[in-house]
């Protein structure tokens, strides 16, 4: 199934949002204070605390309020009742009642918030594409964490497989090799060698000039990837990445990159193949009655070239072992 960036939409989307409310808040001028003017009110009852109930004259209803408000307790004795002068014992305190707007007629709370004619329209618009990027931002990378942890836990167990396979081959080469020295030290190849000799010659014979190249190839390859899959072990999964500090997982990181080139140029030149192939090529003698048989009748054949062969195999010493042991 095809993947859709769901959330790379929802990160346009966000900056384009951004975009827009940058210019809005450019070209619309910003929000202005609710018109008022300054009255004069009667205080018909106060507290100490500045605690009070105001009485004046709505021009616009065209009626006397009241309502309560938070007289200023500071101010001078001969304002508040009863040493005001005025008749009906009240107290003297002014305020700013609202000209304009859906509270015309009202009076502003000296301690509230100031209201304006309009919000800010530009400013909304750019916090909300500030909310809808980071969703996309942080909703895009939890998606992908998940799929390059995959892709790199995939390529890593890619590699162990291959180094697997490399080392079978390896291995079953350099056991082929061991049996046939082990088989002549009795004393090679005479007018009447061993059968075990002559198998163990035999097994490599069947396999060919190539399987030595391949043999070769693959324990090269098999020591490369034991030394990276080590270097790559924080990528096989989240948990091993969340335990590794900061330098295991940027070692881990090249690793994965070299490893993924391995594997290019492995499947690239059909090594997997080939090493399944030269396994399979020297696992010929494990029949050991039918292969006493063949190697009999081949040795009668053309003697010459299992001396030849056994004279190859005999100065260079003992072939190395790979680590890794069939299973």
């Amino acid at each position: 199934m095809r993947h859709m960036p769901f959330f790379r939409w929802v990160l346009t989307a966000g900056l384009l949002l951004f975009t827009c409310g940058v210019g809005i808040s450019v070209v619309q001028p910003g929000p202005e204070l609710v018109a008022t003017r300054q009255i004069d009110l009667a205080v018909v009852e106060e507290e100490p605390d500045g605690t009070c109930r105001v009485r004046w004259s709505d021009p616009y209803a065209k009626e006397t309020r009241e309502a309560p408000y938070r007289c200023d307790p500071g101010r001078a004795d001969s304002l508040k009742a009863p040493n005001y002068y005025d008749t009906r014992g009240y107290g003297w305190e002014t305020g700013f009642m609202y000209t304009e707007g859906p509270d015309q007629g009202d009076l502003e709370d000296p301690e509230g918030e100031l209201k304006y004619e309009h919000g800010d329209p530009g400013g909304m618009v750019l916090v909300l594409g500030v909310l809808v990027a980071t969703v996309g931002l942080l909703g895009g990378n939890l998606r992908a964490l998940p799929r390059v942890l995959g892709v790199e836990a995939r390529v890593v167990r890619r590699a162990a497989a291959l180094a697997e396979a490399a080392g079978w081959a390896a291995g079953d080469y350099a056991r082929a090799v061991e049996a046939a020295r082990d088989a002549g030290t009795g004393g090679g190849l005479g007018a009447t060698p061993g059968p075990e000799l002559v198998r163990a010659l035999w097994v490599l014979r069947e396999a060919g000039p190539r399987a030595r190249g391949a043999a070769e190839a693959a324990r090269e390859l098999a020591d490369r990837l034991t030394v990276l899959l080590e270097e790559a072990a924080p990528a096989a999964g989240l948990r091993n990445r969340l335990q590794a500090g900061p330098a295991a997982r940027d070692a881990a990181g090249r690793a994965v990159a070299e490893l993924r080139r391995l594997l290019a140029d492995a499947e690239r030149d059909g090594l997997r193949e080939r090493f399944a192939q030269t396994s399979v090529d020297l696992l010929r003698g494990q029949d050991a009655e039918r292969a006493a048989l063949a190697a009999g009748a081949d040795f009668e054949r053309d003697p010459e070239a299992y001396r030849r062969l056994f004279e190859e195999l005999t100065p260079p010493g003992p072939v190395p072992l790979p680590r890794s042991r069939r299973r």
